[in-house]
């Protein structure tokens, strides 16, 4: 393996669109909760939206030698994005300011997985986040039958806040309080 990291602009996300599909296979896949929710998602309905609707955006990927093999996409994005016809994500009155932080998309392919890949994007996209003086709250939100997902986020100090749509996903919470900058370097 030849791993380098690459910060993309957004009018690069293109570079994503494949392993965003992938993703989204992946998480129908493994969902046991409305599985069919996830047939009319794809770049085109995730990733492209959610990065119009942001403030700001962030997107590293992972090559090995000159494949695309892994990307994590993070967002600043006002808190009233996130109550939308699909769902409310989280109490709006809960968050103090006016933005919030996600980390939106995060995707690997399987022979990459448990090498320290995750870890490094994991850490590069919280670096980033909490750069924004103005944002205190950030979430993360995990499709049902991810287990493995939630559990590698809370082995990174975020909590479970709530479960949203009768449990098709589960809501991840951290803040600023909560974590230091030297848990992401």
């Amino acid at each position: 393996m030849n791993l380098t990291y690459e910060i993309i602009p957004e009018d690069k996300s293109e570079y994503c669109r494949e392993l965003c599909n992938e993703l989204m296979t992946f998480q129908k896949s493994n969902a046991y909760i409305r599985p069919e929710f996830f047939d009319g998602m794809n770049f085109e309905t995730r990733m492209v939206p959610s990065l119009k609707n942001a403030i700001h955006n962030y997107i590293v990927v992972v090559k090995d030698e000159d494949k695309i093999v892994g990307y994590v996409y993070s967002n600043i994005s006002p808190k009233e994005a996130y109550s939308n016809e699909f769902a409310t994500f989280f109490d709006l009155s809960s968050v103090n300011n006016k933005n919030v932080g996600c980390l939106s998309q995060f995707y690997i392919k399987d022979e990459f997985r448990q090498t320290g890949v995750g870890s490094k994007l994991f850490n590069m996209s919280m670096k980033w986040l909490k750069q924004f003086d103005d944002v205190d709250d950030y979430f993360i939100f995990v499709s049902n039958g991810n287990n493995h997902a939630l559990e590698f986020y809370k082995q990174k100090g975020f909590t479970f806040s709530h479960d949203i749509l009768d449990g098709f996903i589960t809501v991840l919470r951290s803040n600023k309080k909560g974590c230091s900058m030297e848990d992401y370097s």
